[in-house]
């Protein structure tokens, strides 16, 4: 929404920290005592000197190579001491923009997984309602309800190639990370992968996803409602290269997709949801606290969510009370959200109390009413709220060594490319054993990460994060080092001498 005059802070993402901090230049030493970066650079603080410029050839070359290697293992395991892991806060908000609390008036929210947290119990009712109905409704095999819901196969942002039938990971750049490709349930081998697209891990631009994560071929999961949609996907799939079954990949996608929207359209999730508000509705009196603090600091607030108003309203009475809407200035449900942003051509509608569609014309929104469907632009224009002064919350978006030719220096360059492998498995496994991080492929950000910096000034794991900074706070994205400006090789830094950053950074946030 940022295009259209709103900000748009996306949530309920693990929260991930950049490095920030000095930066050296070719200008300016290092460190304290340090010469320019350079081979051979020396720190006087440092553990062990740096090593020498590589002596001419044979035995020595080796030598140094190793010694090199060593050094930055070493290094490596210095700049990622124990305490790094504290440095995810859960109750801390990141920022991809100046943000500066004191200037915004108006805040908006989505419902679901915004104000409404939801319990990961949801996911596998989710799983096995779309199941059956594939089974029931669209005639799949019976074997199919043998699969249940794995709550740590899937991750948010990968991508699925509909023809191909996989499941990946996908960097910021369209390439493919290696060893994250699943059809069904198994890893598909790197090569496989590389020969799919035609020797290459590159997938062309064409064949991405557009604006809202809808390419021709390829489809990305953005949201936490898909993952159990990708679990199901998986598993069907699954079972037909199990058994042998003949399929066409586009029908088995729209009908997993359209089996899992059924669970939405018929209301299902709705049903669960109201049997047992404690069971699956969390953190329901900060969402109070975060509403109540910011009515008292006299912000306007809006709510505009693609639930209808009698899921809404038995939420919100839930977490917040009988008297709910009079903290919003506006109320806005069945949006039909993402066309409510780009499609001018639908009008707001009013409810009344039992949800029954008034015929009048809208000419303005008023306060404790409540509005269906509608557009931005007659938003924008009937409240004539847009620029820094409005921030907008939701869960969705939208949206290499050189080769070195003696034996000896083959088997540093061996060791090396081992320990880097073995590291990579062990980052790797600590957030998804088939996938990774939601934010970074090996060494790129991944499509995911860029979508959220191109979409969002602010993200947070929930909305109660707000309670942790005052009401004109600013946030100030972290500077972040070009590919020029902070390298990190060991002929340009001196060894001991870079520290962690921010490692008690945190301390005043609870």
């Amino acid at each position: 929404m940022a295009g259209a005059g709103l900000r748009a802070a996306a949530r309920r993402w693990l929260p991930c920290r950049g490095h920030g901090g000095p930066r050296a230049s070719s200008s300016t030493p290092s460190c304290p005592g340090c010469g320019p970066p350079g081979p051979g650079a020396h720190c006087p603080s440092a553990p062990r000197s740096a090593p020498a410029p590589a002596p001419a050839g044979g035995a020595e070359v080796s030598a140094h190579l190793w010694a090199r290697y060593q050094d930055m293992r070493r290094l490596v395991h210095d700049l990622l001491p124990p305490e790094v892991c504290s440095l995810l806060n859960p109750a801390a908000i990141y920022a991809n923009n100046e943000i500066s609390l004191r200037d915004v008036e108006v805040y908006g929210f989505d419902y679901d997984y915004t104000l409404a947290q939801y319990a990961d119990a949801l996911h596998p009712e989710i799983f096995t309602a779309a199941r059956d109905i594939l089974v029931e409704h669209y005639k799949y095999p019976e074997g199919i309800r043998k699969y249940d819901y794995d709550p740590s196969f899937a991750i948010r942002g990968l991508h699925y190639d509909i023809q191909k039938s996989l499941l990946m990971k996908i960097d910021a750049f369209h390439y493919v990370q290696l060893g994250t490709a699943y059809r069904g349930l198994q890893p598909v081998p790197d090569e496989e992968v590389i020969d799919l697209y035609g020797g290459t891990q590159h997938i062309p631009l064409y064949q991405m996803s557009g604006f809202y994560g809808k390419g021709p071929s390829i489809k990305q999961f953005m949201d936490i409602f898909s993952l159990p949609e990708m679990a199901l996907l998986s598993c069907v799939v699954d079972h037909f290269l199990g058994h042998g079954l003949e399929f066409d990949q586009a029908h088995l996608y729209k009908d997993v997709t359209d089996a899992i929207r059924d669970v939405h359209v018929k209301g299902l999730m709705y049903q669960w949801i109201e049997r047992d508000m404690e069971k699956y509705i969390l953190r329901g009196d900060e969402t109070f606290a975060v509403l109540s603090r910011l009515v008292a600091h006299g912000k306007q607030l809006f709510l505009i969510t693609n639930s209808p108003f009698s899921f809404v309203d038995k939420g919100m009475r839930h977490m917040v009370g009988p008297d709910w809407r009079q903290l919003f200035d506006v109320v806005i449900v069945q949006a039909d959200k993402p066309s409510f942003f780009t499609d001018r051509r639908k009008p707001f509608r009013k409810l009344d109390e039992k949800g029954s569609l008034h015929w009048d014309r809208i000419t303005s929104l008023e306060k404790g009413k409540i509005y269906r469907q509608g557009n931005l632009y007659d938003f924008l224009r009937l409240t004539e709220w847009r620029g820094p002064r409005v921030l907008y919350f939701g869960d969705h978006l939208y949206s290499d060594l050189a080769t070195y030719q003696d034996a000896e220096s083959q088997q540093v360059l061996a060791a090396w490319l081992k320990e880097r492998q073995e590291l990579r498995c062990i980052t790797k496994a600590l957030f998804n054993a088939q996938f990774g991080s939601i934010f970074r492929t090996f060494h790129n950000p991944t499509y995911f990460s860029r979508r959220l910096v191109r979409f969002s000034d602010l993200y947070m794991a929930s909305l109660s994060c707000l309670l942790n900074y005052r009401v004109d706070f600013t946030f100030y994205p972290r500077r972040t080092p070009l590919q020029h400006e902070a390298p990190l090789w060991m002929d340009q830094l001196c060894t001991g001498c870079m520290k962690t950053p921010f490692l008690g950074d945190m301390a005043h946030i609870r």
